[in-house]
């Protein structure tokens, strides 16, 4: 793990640690903040994600119909 102006100072060693295959995390302020991956790694999660993920259409067929049970609301009294 890298803090943020270390890995300014060496951006060089953060690339070759992320080419060589070990992502390379960045923290800012002693929280974690980015991760340092390579390009190839980067496209293979992508590719993954997109295939996993349905469609916007395929989201809302799932969603409940009318048989879901609503809330009563009743209306407020003038003021």
């Amino acid at each position: 793990m890298w803090t943020l102006q270390d890995a300014k100072n060496r951006f060089s060693a953060v690339v070759e640690a992320a080419l060589a295959g070990t992502p390379q995390q960045v923290t800012r302020r002693g929280q974690p903040a980015v991760v340092v991956l390579s390009s190839e790694e980067y496209q293979r999660l992508l590719a993954g994600a997109v295939q996993t993920r349905e469609s916007f259409v395929s989201h809302l067929m799932a969603f409940p119909g009318p048989e879901t049970e609503r809330a009563e609301a009743k209306p407020r009294g003038p003021s």
